[in-house]
């Protein structure tokens, strides 16, 4: 397994005009929600160490534990040395509307909705500005162009640095682009999830916007530590994810033993290799790593230290092809929210 040992990790712009980042940023979601329980110290010992290892970009929403993971940030940036507090950079997703049971119930890009989202964000991360705002899915209601502009005021304001997306199709991500400049477009993309390679990457790039890609190991599903007769928590997303259940399981998991052989092969991780994937697909694509915890952050991190070349690279297409995975990325009442699906 290779293990990262540089004291600052490679940086990476978000696009033309957004801020220059670390090549790997750290997602938080799992450290609040979605996951089952999460020890609350051990994630911040993690955010603590990723910042230490020369992480910038932490990556959170504003619903997910309803508040409970921008608390969180907080509290670990509030203890962090001096030094790192200032180079971290916060990316945060607004909009989902949730209730008390946890479920979902739409969306809300009014420009008086986001401007209220952000005045709680700012209070929970004890901070005076947020890095890259950006609304989580597009709301069917009301048009990208009057939310991006609500966020543009706010970074006219001085409250927000940089505007963001959030699974946005190609023709959104125009729309958007027409209106203010936008960072970074956040969107699933992994070995097993290519679906941006056709339309909206190569619209991202001819507008010069850059992407961060969440699912970069598909919620654990080709780390390499997910096994066929695991035992998921109450609540846990994977319970209800297409990608886990059944058959489609097995199929899934069978990609990671052939992605396995070819990870040994160059004498590192299952996961390592996934996310040195989504590292060599473009300077332009910063991936999210989801790590709980710090032995995960060590070996993703050790993913930068990992040369594919195009030997490796026919390999791992080899073993797992595009299309190769079975099952939607979510259920089939959350793929409806996907702007970037349709």
């Amino acid at each position: 397994m290779t293990t990262h040992t540089k004291t600052s990790i490679p940086t990476r712009p978000l696009g033309t005009t957004g801020p220059t980042v670390s090549a790997l940023g750290l997602g938080c979601m799992g450290m609040s929600a979605l996951y089952g329980e999460a020890d609350r110290a051990e994630s911040i010992a993690t955010i603590h160490a990723a910042l230490d290892a020369g992480v910038t970009l932490l990556d959170t929403g504003d619903f997910y534990g309803m508040g409970h993971n921008e608390l969180l940030i907080g509290e670990a940036l509030r203890t962090a040395p001096a030094a790192a507090r200032e180079r971290a950079l916060t990316s945060v997703k607004f909009g989902a509307l949730r209730t008390v049971e946890g479920g979902f119930t739409g969306y809300d890009g009014r420009p008086a909705a986001v401007k209220n989202f952000l005045a709680y964000s700012l209070q929970r991360l004890g901070t005076d500005h947020i890095d890259v705002y950006r609304i989580a899915r597009v709301d069917p209601d009301v048009p990208i162009e009057e939310t991006v502009g609500a966020i543009a005021e706010l970074v006219e304001a001085g409250h927000v640095r940089h505007i963001g997306l959030s699974e946005v199709g190609a023709d959104t991500l125009r729309r958007a682009a027409a209106v203010a400049p936008i960072a970074d477009l956040q969107i699933e993309y992994s070995l097993i999830s290519r679906g941006i390679e056709d339309r909206i990457l190569p619209t991202a790039r001819e507008l010069g916007i850059g992407v961060t890609a969440y699912g970069v190991l598909s919620r654990g599903l080709i780390s390499g530590h997910f096994t066929r007769d695991r035992e998921l928590a109450p609540g846990d997303f994977r319970g209800f994810s297409p990608r886990f259940q059944g058959e489609n399981l097995d199929r899934n998991l069978d990609l990671v033993d052939r992605l396995r052989a070819v990870a040994e092969a160059k004498g590192v991780t299952v996961a390592q290799t996934a996310i040195a994937w989504v590292l060599a697909q473009g300077e332009d694509i910063v991936p999210l790593v989801g790590a709980r915890r710090r032995d995960r952050l060590a070996e993703a991190l050790g993913a930068l230290d990992v040369t594919l070349d195009a030997a490796d690279l026919a390999a791992i297409e080899q073993a797992v092809p595009a299309d190769a995975a079975a099952g939607d990325r979510y259920p089939e009442s959350q793929m409806a929210h996907l702007d970037s699906e349709r």
